[in-house]
């Protein structure tokens, strides 16, 4: 059989399983944390693309979409105790999603620092900013993998053997 995209065997020397639940289980934990953040803080949100929004109705649209990100999470932790790739198909998309949108957000932050002749913070933005996204992505693939494997073990019959044709 051939991949289309390399797969990992383990996660940082452990299971794919295991590097699959620690996933969800941060995704859950900083997504919770976040929306706790924004609903309590009084931090003035906005977008980068639509900058008319008002505060207000940028953390609704932040909040909802933190509360389906923790769900999502859920599913995935879920998906992998019980080896269900549709479980985990949800995160696997939004994942790939949210990676590319943060390292969007980190690229723009940083430049807007730098013109405003904040050399330092645009510089620290961006160290840790792509570092995040580089765990993130690490992170993205221990789940592909791990989709990837129960997909394959799904395709086999009882005795792990492609079933006849």
């Amino acid at each position: 059989m051939t991949r289309t995209m390399p797969v990992l065997d383990t996660c940082c020397g452990l299971s794919l399983k295991f590097g699959t639940i620690v996933s969800g289980i941060l995704g859950m934990l900083i997504g919770a944390a976040t929306l706790i953040t924004v609903l309590l803080t009084n931090v003035k949100m906005r977008t980068i693309l639509i900058d008319t929004l008002p505060s207000e109705i940028v953390k609704i649209i932040l909040a909802i979409n933190l509360v389906m990100t923790i769900f999502i999470s859920l599913l995935l932790v879920i998906g992998a105790i019980k080896r269900n790739k549709w479980l985990m198909l949800p995160w696997v998309i939004l994942a790939i999603m949210l990676a590319i949108g943060l390292a969007i957000s980190i690229i723009y932050t940083a430049v807007v620092f730098f013109a405003h002749e904040e050399i330092l913070s645009g510089f620290l933005w961006l160290i840790f900013g792509l570092l995040c996204v580089v765990i993130y992505i690490y992170l993205w693939f221990v789940v592909y993998s791990y989709y990837k494997l129960v997909e394959e073990e799904k395709g086999r019959g009882p005795y792990g053997r492609p079933p006849r044709r």
